[in-house]
């Protein structure tokens, strides 16, 4: 075990610095973990540039990060789940497990879940971290630590499936060809999907996409390319739109059945103008995400099986050493780069 401990950490806007911070102590449900690799997210780039994510203010320097995997190297007294030398996925969001949220299953919502890397709460780009062991799950091994990482943005997609209920013979629309886009497209057919389509302005994402699964992609901007999907498809049953995009919506919307779901998992503006009158008239019903709960054992579970080969969308890695080349790359918006992994050990 090093007794370094570097951390990707963020002082003010475009402003990241590699400090040495000191090696936590677990508390008696925690466990002490040597990360191995973190990806980098929309969010942390977002903080980097603009220092907030809406009522999320970056006021004193946070460790960035929280898609993760890593060794656990110390646990704490009153663990028994885990031991010294278990390889972690690490679910970034820990709630109070007493409001009724947390009792009812839908922990995401909790008022009081500590997420890491959204301020103050630090993040998981550093040497060591301590993590509530209960929020760990230990990796068989078929499954590396990038893959571990790469099972928080599986989990959006997972959740978002399930709030639009994907399921055998779906047919499912994914506007944006992100990384949260492209893990919706895994899920969905994971989940037993017939016809998944993406549509993305960026002609690179869209042959990402092709080759992990669409059956059909397009760019939005062409012509009527979203209505003629929906045609072909015969409507789409579920729509799930990762981009935020005003225009994705309304596409979105146009294109789900009667009696079908939209599922905004996209964040952009506040407030949108959307054909409301037209959902309403059709129930086609607008569902929320916010995060996931009760994923991450469907996760490992498809990474391990090999139903979603999430290391197809790992394209760029970097050490922690060229963490701000890291996210230069990550903030770019390259059609070749997807998901960008920093090797941290």
């Amino acid at each position: 075990m090093s007794t370094e401990n570097r951390a990707a950490v963020l002082h003010g806007v475009d402003h990241l610095r590699l400090d040495e911070r000191p090696i936590p102590t677990p508390a008696a449900d925690e466990v002490l973990i040597a990360i191995g690799a973190v990806g980098i997210c929309g969010s942390d780039v977002h903080y980097l540039k603009h220092g907030r994510i809406g009522p999320f203010v970056v006021e004193a320097p946070m460790v960035l990060g929280h898609e993760s995997g890593g060794t656990v190297v110390e646990v704490g007294a009153s663990v028994t789940s885990l031991k010294e030398g278990d390889r972690v996925a690490i679910e970034p969001g820990v709630p109070c497990r007493r409001c009724t949220f947390c009792k009812t299953g839908r922990y995401n919502l909790c008022a009081g879940v500590r997420f890491l890397a959204t301020p103050p709460i630090d993040g998981s780009m550093a040497g060591y971290i301590v993590h509530a062991a209960d929020f760990c799950y230990r990796l068989p091994d078929a499954v590396g630590l990038e893959e571990a990482a790469m099972l928080e943005p599986l989990s959006v997609g997972i959740h978002a499936c399930r709030r639009g209920g994907v399921g055998v013979g779906s047919k499912v629309l994914v506007t944006g060809a992100g990384p949260i886009g492209l893990t919706s497209l895994l899920a969905a057919r994971a989940a037993g999907a017939d016809y998944v389509a993406v549509t993305d302005p960026v002609e690179g994402r869209l042959a990402h996409a092709s080759r992990v699964g669409a059956n059909a992609t397009a760019n939005p901007g062409s012509g009527d390319a979203v209505q003629e999907l929906a045609q072909e498809a015969g409507g789409f049953d579920v729509s799930i739109d990762c981009s935020g995009a005003e225009s994705a919506v309304s596409d979105a919307i146009s294109a789900t059945r009667s009696g079908g779901k939209v599922v905004l998992v996209g964040l952009g503006a506040d407030r949108l103008t959307l054909p409301i009158v037209e959902s309403a008239t059709r129930e086609v019903d607008l569902l929320g995400v916010f995060r996931y709960a009760n994923t991450y054992p469907t996760a490992l579970s498809m990474v391990a099986s090999g139903r979603a080969d999430v290391a197809a969308l790992i394209t760029d890695r970097y050490p922690l050493t060229e963490v701000q080349e890291a996210f230069d790359m990550a903030g770019a918006a390259s059609g070749e780069t997807i998901k960008v992994m920093v090797e941290v050990s």
